[in-house]
């Protein structure tokens, strides 16, 4: 057997309980204890590419309540480090947190007052490219081919045109943007400026790292080592990768514990919003293509199988981020669309991550659109959904076999869709019903799963009260085990999950 084979997935045990809430910094919450060094743009006002709305990490301490009423327990901040771009994905040190949001202090005071909590906080890891105003940049810009620092970058032609909007930069940069020079990784003090990167940030007390494009690093072992250098600090620090697609060898046990799940989070828009759906929000990433109800069961099915169960378990179950446009505006506004996804995104294996503003309503096309400042005025917040996603981040806090059961298919016909998710405990049966109109499906459950038929509603009612769950018998399945009929009558547009006993 070769090393490569014996390789086991080891991720944090806390991921598996962990309820995430992405945070873009600039445009959370404001703090009148961060002083600012100019003019901001109007708290609310429509982002733009440049803009800043000064948002900052004491913000965030300040509003630790709304995320506990919310029921997170675990941050995932995008890039905060010291950059010219509001998004920060231009890092130009490092080493220190930009004054704009606080400083190195600023994250020092967020930290602190998060693990009292028992809120874990993850940092936005962006080692791929730089920005012009990186230090190592800068010096070859200012030196020419005689900067020490030449091989930090792959420099093809001098001058750099690092500024020349009509020509491409003569350099590698990351889609060609002169903004973000690549980083030479196979350049031996590149490569251990950033793992030391890595794990300072370690010692310096965050619980893990979202790692940005990490499939444009080449290099053979660089995230190898980082997650060596870093897992030895701390064994229980969480390593997710921004990984579009299905992608079962990043995450084997050596490179990293998870990745961004967004083949989920297409399946969700496409089933439940398959009637309103923006298709012109598509790219070659994030196709939006209308599913029914058998062939988002394929696709559910797919995502999670690819992977071991404690891979399952530790990916990052997204629904929108900054880096796509918001559910809700890509579902064509439809509620309903929203509120059903965010329960499913509460019923799956994997750590659900919401994107801030969601749970409220927020709404955002394309980037910086999707970029949009929080609404703490509660008066713009959109109530049903702040109600419904308490209640659906409360339902998996409550049901351990929601966290760490097993996923099984069970239905996917006529616009209705159900699995279960069983553990040694429980065993729970979700149903959606997508139709515009009320269902009465009649799954086929194996036996073995509801032995104890004495079902315990934990969402969701039936259209009329004297309807309830009608049995069938048991009987030999397409594959032979027995399984039983089960008959229920559902609303339009809802969804109800039941508990079953496991003895």
């Amino acid at each position: 057997m070769s090393s490569a084979d014996a390789i086991t997935p080891n991720p944090p045990t806390w991921v598996a309980d962990a309820i995430f809430y992405q945070i873009f910094p600039d445009r959370f919450a404001r703090s009148e204890r961060v002083q600012k060094p100019g003019t901001l743009q109007q708290w609310g006002s429509p982002p733009t590419a440049n803009g800043f709305q000064g948002g900052d990490l004491l913000g965030v301490v300040e509003h630790l309540d709304h995320l506990e009423a919310l029921g997170v327990n675990a941050i995932y901040l995008n890039p905060v480090f010291q950059s010219a771009s509001n998004h920060r994905y231009h890092t130009y040190d490092y080493h220190q947190v930009d004054l704009l949001l606080g400083g190195n202090e600023a994250l020092r005071a967020l930290l602190d007052a998060a693990h009292a909590r028992g809120i874990r906080v993850i940092l936005d890891g962006v080692f791929n490219h730089a920005s012009r105003g990186f230090w190592a940049f800068h010096h070859i810009m200012e030196t020419g081919p005689e900067s020490p620092y030449l091989d930090w970058f792959t420099i093809y032609g001098f001058p750099l045109r690092a500024y020349d909007s009509k020509q491409k930069p003569n350099y590698a940069a990351w889609w060609n943007m002169p903004a973000l020079p690549k980083f030479n990784i196979k350049n031996d003090n590149v490569r251990e400026y950033l793992l030391a990167v890595g794990e300072r940030w370690v010692r310096f007390g965050i619980d893990g790292w979202r790692l940005d494009v990490p499939n444009e690093i080449t290099v053979d072992g660089f995230w190898e080592a980082f997650r060596q250098r870093v897992r030895a600090i701390n064994p229980e620090a969480y390593l997710v990768g921004e990984i579009w697609q299905s992608s079962p060898e990043w995450v084997r046990g050596d490179r990293f514990d998870g990745l961004m799940n967004y083949p989920v989070a297409l399946t969700a828009l496409n089933f439940f919003a398959a009637r309103t759906l923006r298709r012109e929000f598509s790219n070659f990433e994030y196709q939006l293509q209308p599913l029914t109800a058998s062939g988002a069961l394929q696709k559910l099915t797919r995502a999670l199988e690819a992977y071991p169960p404690a891979v399952q378990r530790s990916q990052l179950n997204v629904l929108d981020t900054h880096d796509t446009p918001r559910f809700i505006t890509t579902a064509g506004d439809d509620e309903s669309a929203l509120h059903l996804a965010i329960l499913m995104q509460m019923t799956l294996p994997g750590a659900p991550s919401i994107y801030y503003g969601t749970e409220v309503g927020l709404a955002g096309a394309r980037d910086p659109d999707c970029r949009r400042a929080f609404p703490w005025d509660e008066r713009r917040w959109h109530r049903p959904t702040w109600d419904w996603t308490r209640a659906a981040v409360r339902l998996r806090r409550e049901q351990p076999a929601l966290r760490h059961g097993r996923f099984i298919p069970i239905h996917g016909d006529q616009e209705v869709l159900a699995y279960m998710m069983a553990d040694e405990t429980d065993h729970i049966l979700v149903v959606f019903n997508a139709n515009e109109s009320p269902a009465a499906p009649s799954l086929q459950i194996p036996v073995n799963l509801v032995m104890n038929r004495a079902a315990e509603t934990l969402w969701g009612s039936v259209v009329k009260s004297e309807e309830d769950l009608q049995w069938g018998r048991a009987e030999p399945g397409e594959a032979g085990e027995m399984s039983v009929s089960l008959s229920l009558t559902l609303p339009a547009r809802s969804a109800r999950i039941l508990k079953f006993p496991a003895n």
